[in-house]
């Protein structure tokens, strides 16, 4: 597992107090590291712009042997202080060197000032860590920044599919990253229960129903009759039917069992088979730890004349004409033709055509009801949209930023976390196909193999935009190559460990209060040294995934600190001196469980961002 550095700049959707809300936060060794830097660079350029300032980084160095951090900041100011980069950074030396908490300070290559820290530094976080709780790495940076995450948002036509389970994870995860960020966060799925899609299932569903009620239409026969065919065969339409016949009896059937007029089946149906497919998806949603706020209906917003409305807004703003589009590139189909439609004017906001918002016949296209949708959440107040999506929808993202950036004036922000496709795997072959969906793997199947736990980490361990391959076996083992074994183990273990302590210590010496109270002085080893590192380095980690949007850093992060937990456990094996429990030395005793304490807290706020429950032991 690797890390992915994030150095402390100014993101796009920070304002300049939150970026000093950042630097405030006492528990974060790379922020307070920050404002010394800053300290000294404006003792030297006394006139630093807070857009000069915003720009110093302070990040790990990539070598150990160079010290633990390294700043930009000569190379940032070197021209405002006309100075040679090399020059300035000697300057910063000679001040960074006196500061708190660094035990040496050197200047390197063209212009950075490399920093170790002296371990003392790294002792006192473990009393601020076991004070804050499973609060610690929690931030400021998104403070009055309002955020709709929406995601999943699968059309209601059968059970939620692993295609579904990669986008609801990403997306929960990032968005109780963004909360730990500060951010004030909506979670919101989108129901698709408008169009040709819940049409073609409630056809389905109709033909559930006449099975159900005897018909002697064989699915052939009913197929040829359905426009466009029959779609969706899956058996988790039988309960619909038969619920269906239970309430109607043979009323929505013709004399002989056949197809009724659908005029007077059609609304029903659909109804009821949204309604019970939506009540699926919540108990998949519920089984999967995802529990969104706001449920907003395409339905019932085209029935409002949201869309047209939202025509309206932009033709107001003369972003709106009469044209023709261009054939597409390459081969044009053979059923193209040109024609005048409805056309917004996108280009202007950065899109690389012109979208259409009514077809030729005068009705609105998909589009027109999406960005309608948008606009709902704009109009609500949010400063940011953030849509989790597959990776066929990449083409969308320009149309979609196109149509905020239009509708908002360019206030409200919008993003895309493009999720690509998981391949199921055991054996080094793909999984058999799900019999009850039809054509898939559903959810409900992968969670009852391997549990939700397990699904929600593995799927956090490449990023969004990775394909993957979730292979059964692998998270099934347990070994350190099931990263969420990995993990889940280190924590079982510092439980285990605080157990048996409390059988040796007097009740009163286990409580957070009591170690961190304890005198850390005896922490000097390699091991215990990395350990305290490693969980220094969780602020900036879990700032550093909510700006950039990438929640599988978080995985990365905790598969890192669970090893250089282990490596200090072994090590114990190895040299009775640094053993976790030793009755004869109560003072490296409280020191050591301490700091696991410490290791266990910072891996239960890491799991809690990826909605993964801590275990206590290991069966």
């Amino acid at each position: 597992m690797r890390q992915y550095p994030l150095s402390y700049g100014r993101h796009p959707h920070m304002t300049q107090a939150a970026t000093n809300n950042r630097d405030t936060m006492t528990h974060d060794l790379f922020a307070q590291m920050r404002e010394q830097v800053l300290i000294a660079l404006r003792t030297l350029v006394p006139d630093l712009p807070d857009e000069v300032a915003a720009r110093v980084e302070v990040t790990p160095t990539r070598d150990p042997a160079h010290g633990d951090m390294a700043t930009n900041a000569a190379m940032v100011a070197a021209k405002l202080a006309r100075q040679p980069p090399a020059k300035l950074a000697t300057g910063l030396v000679a001040y960074l060197g006196e500061a708190p908490d660094v035990a040496e300070a050197a200047a390197a290559g063209p212009g950075f000032v490399n920093l170790r820290l002296d371990p003392a530094a790294y002792r006192a976080l473990i009393p601020t860590i076991l004070r804050t709780g499973e609060h610690y790495g929690d931030s400021t940076i998104g403070t009055g920044v309002r955020v709709n995450v929406e995601y999943v948002s699968a059309n209601p036509t059968g059970p939620m599919h692993i295609g579904h389970c990669r986008g609801a994870v990403v997306g929960d995860a990032l968005a109780n990253l963004l909360a730990k960020a500060g951010f004030e966060v909506t979670k919101e799925y989108y129901i698709n229960d408008a169009g040709n899609q819940v049409t073609a299932l409630a056809w389905a569903a109709y033909w559930r129903y006449l099975q159900a009620i005897g018909t002697p239409l064989t699915e052939e026969e009913f197929s040829n009759e359905v426009p466009g065919g029959l779609q969706y065969r899956g058996e988790y339409l039988i309960p619909v039917g038969n619920a269906l016949a239970a309430e109607h009896g043979r009323s929505l059937a013709n004399d002989d069992l056949g197809i009724a007029a659908p005029d007077l089946w059609i609304d029903r149906v659909r109804n009821v088979t949204i309604d019970t497919m939506m009540r699926e998806i919540h108990v998949d949603l519920a089984q999967l730890g995802v529990q969104q706020q706001v449920f907003s209906s395409e339905r019932a917003l085209v029935a409002s004349g949201a869309a047209d409305a939202t025509i309206d807004r932009l033709a107001a703003d003369g972003l709106i004409y009469e044209g023709v589009l261009e054939p597409p590139k390459g081969k044009a189909p053979d059923d193209w033709e040109p024609r005048p439609q409805t056309l917004f004017r996108s280009t202007q906001f950065g899109d690389d055509v012109d979208r259409p918002l009514r077809k030729s016949d005068g009705s609105n296209t998909y589009f027109a009801n999406d960005i309608s949708y948008h606009a709902d959440k704009i109009d609500r107040g949010f400063d940011i949209l953030i849509d989790v999506l597959g990776a066929d929808h990449g083409g969308y993202v320009a149309r979609m930023r196109a149509a905020v950036k239009a509708l908002s004036g360019g206030r409200t922000k919008f993003e895309a976390v493009l999720c690509q496709i998981v391949h199921i795997m055991r054996g080094g072959v793909p999984v058999r196909m799900s019999k009850r969906a039809g054509s898939y793997v559903t959810l409900s199947d992968l969670l009852d193999e391997v549990g939700k736990d397990a699904v929600r980490f593995t799927m956090l361990t490449r990023n969004a935009d990775a394909q993957m391959e979730f292979d059964l076996d692998k998270v099934l083992a347990t070994t350190r190559e099931n990263p969420v074994f990995y993990v889940q183990y280190a924590h079982a273990r510092i439980r285990s460990v605080l157990r048996a302590a409390a059988e040796i210590l007097p009740p009163e010496a286990m409580t957070d209060a009591v170690l961190a109270g304890a005198d850390l002085g005896s922490l000097q080893a390699d091991a215990e040294l990395a350990l305290m590192r490693r969980l220094a380095a969780w602020p900036r980690t879990a700032e550093g995934a909510a700006l950039a949007r990438e929640p599988h850093r978080i995985a990365f992060f905790l598969y890192d600190l669970a090893s250089d937990f282990h490596m200090l456990w072994n090590r114990g094996k190895d040299d009775a001196a640094l053993r976790f429990l030793q009755k004869d030395r109560p003072v490296e005793t409280l020191a050591r469980l301490a700091l696991i304490a410490a290791t266990a807290v910072t891996i239960r706020s890491g799991l809690a961002v990826m909605g993964v429950t801590p275990v206590e032991e290991m069966r």
